[in-house]
């Protein structure tokens, strides 16, 4: 294998602290959080003890020292390692706190950035609607001006942390302009009156985060809890999505390799065929590849360079590749490992979807195709 390079000696020491955790206090209380169907509260305030919820917070605020998306990959590849799936913690870190980081004022900081780095708040990104999915141009949820509050009315759903969540980053419209226009961004506590959490929804994989539907009936909230400006919801919705495809492709490209590391392993003492050795070569080829992808795309990300294309394929490949190597692996493995407590099995369905949030492989490939020029009419035939 190609020596990796993307990360340091304060990352590796991180990487200590994080897998004592994970292995001394989450994985032994695992099959519980499958059985709830979430993560239990004292989770969320020890990973603020250890320094991952604070991961890219500015150390007044309590966040960990020096810390950036490296750590955040870190803290994916540990999880895999031990094959948990603890997407709702990432959308935590990687993908709602960037909105208070990039958009909330001192005061707002100050009201739910300590909360949010010791665990005493978990929160949500609330884009999602019944009937429009993730569009966020068909949105409906409406919050209408009065006073010094927006009312709001409407519902979302698939919801992860959904069902715990103290704080929801919410996408709604605040004026009647079609498409992009008359999107803003509220952060709503979720004990405020008229809102309302529905259904836990049941998953094929992913038994341990939790995904609900909430709605929201003359739900009203401070005109002091708008993220940025009124009508820049849309802007800001979409200028994150590179970190969140990348942190999608980093959890993948490690679920990938945890995969083929415990088809190795569950091959122990049996010889495997030739045809076997040429699937697992395969494997091994393409995570390497994918390896040296995702590793480029994260100093990208961490450089300010990693543009919405890039991420597009970083997405991709590493989910298409997870794909690959799960239907490999449980074709190897065979039949006795189609059952629900086997690590394999887990991989192939915790998987599945990582092809499907975040924007699907259709709509990377629609991103990624646009830097064809197809448009020249003129090009000589030989």
């Amino acid at each position: 294998m190609v020596q990796r390079t993307v990360f340091g000696p304060e990352h590796e020491r991180f990487r200590k602290v994080v897998r004592t955790f994970l292995t001394d206090e989450v994985f032994p209380d695992y099959p519980n959080w499958r059985r709830d169907g979430a993560p239990p509260r004292w989770f969320w305030r020890r990973a603020g003890e250890v320094g991952i919820l604070g991961i890219g917070v500015p150390e007044e605020h309590g966040g960990l020292g020096g810390s950036n998306m490296k750590h955040s990959a870190v803290v994916t590849e540990e999880i895999q390692r031990l094959g948990l799936a603890l997407g709702g913690l990432r959308v935590h870190t990687d993908i709602a706190m960037p909105y208070f980081l990039e958009y909330a004022d001192s005061e707002q900081r100050a009201r739910w950035l300590p909360g949010l780095v010791s665990g005493e708040s978990v929160v949500a990104l609330g884009i999602s609607e019944p009937g429009a999915g993730s569009d966020i141009k068909s949105m409906s949820t409406r919050a209408h001006r009065d006073g010094d509050h927006y009312v709001v009315n409407g519902a979302k759903t698939f919801i992860s942390n959904g069902a715990a969540c103290d704080l929801l980053v919410l996408a709604c419209r605040t004026s009647a302009s079609p498409g992009r226009g008359g999107l803003s961004v509220l952060v709503v506590e979720t004990d405020t009156v008229g809102f309302a959490r529905g259904r836990k929804l049941d998953k094929l994989g992913l038994s341990a985060q939790d995904l609900a539907e909430l709605s929201f009936v003359d739900m009203r909230v401070p005109v002091a809890n708008l993220l940025g400006s009124e009508g820049d919801g849309f802007t800001m919705l979409t200028s994150n999505l590179a970190q969140e495809r990348l942190s999608i492709a980093l959890n993948s490209q490690a679920s990938a390799e945890s995969t083929l590391q415990a088809t190795v392993s569950a091959m122990s003492g049996r010889q495997p065929t030739q045809r076997d050795k040429f699937a697992l070569a395969e494997c091994r080829a393409e995570i390497a590849a994918g390896q040296a992808l995702i590793d480029e795309a994260l100093r990208s990300l961490v450089d300010g360079q990693l543009d919405g294309r890039d991420a597009a394929i970083a997405k991709l490949y590493a989910t298409e590749l997870h794909g690959r190597v799960v239907d490999r692996c449980t074709r190897i493995l065979g039949v006795e490992h189609y059952v629900g407590d086997d690590i394999v099995g887990q991989f192939f369905l915790d998987g599945r979807v990582s092809r499907i949030y975040g924007g699907s492989s259709e709509i990377m490939k629609v991103i990624i195709s646009r830097e064809f020029d197809f448009s020249s009419t003129s090009r000589e035939s030989s």
